[in-house]
């Protein structure tokens, strides 16, 4: 892989990407350019701020108040979650239960438990709870991020 870069006055940033084929690399690679595009608005210790979709590891629902989570801190949301349904299509996130989207970016194992259910554990140790109802998603995204 061959990368390039020019400044160009007077411009808005445009990246380019050629390839010899369209696989699996350059999906993951246009993917991870279109959500630098992607935030939310948080709110912590009375200031907003800006939280790219990548910085996000979980998007939580508890007691009608959205709190978006990412390594190390957490941000209240006030939009609804269908809000972040539709604003996450072809992002790294993904519903995991009704109450929570997970990061699939973050994830480093997930492990069977009981009742048909999934551990996922995220690479800042946080462990989160596939519902059954989305078992299956996550099995496929999860498999193709082993690829």
């Amino acid at each position: 892989m061959r990368v390039e870069q020019r400044q160009v006055k007077d411009q808005p940033l445009t990246v380019i990407v050629e390839y010899p084929e369209y696989d699996r690399t350059v999906d993951n690679l246009l993917k991870k350019i279109r959500n630098m595009n992607i935030s939310f608005t948080g709110k912590t210790d009375g200031k907003t701020v800006s939280i790219d979709v990548s910085d996000i590891y979980y998007i939580e629902s508890v007691d009608r108040k959205i709190f978006l989570y990412s390594r190390s801190d957490v941000y209240r949301y006030d939009g609804s979650m269908s809000d972040i349904d539709g604003a996450i299509v072809d992002t790294d996130l993904v519903r995991i239960s009704r109450t929570c989207f997970m990061n699939v970016s973050h994830l480093k194992e997930i492990m069977q438990i009981k009742n048909s259910h999934l551990e996922a554990l995220l690479d800042n140790d946080e462990k989160l709870i596939v519902s059954r109802k989305y078992l299956k998603d996550i099995k496929k995204i999860f498999r193709r991020k082993l690829l």
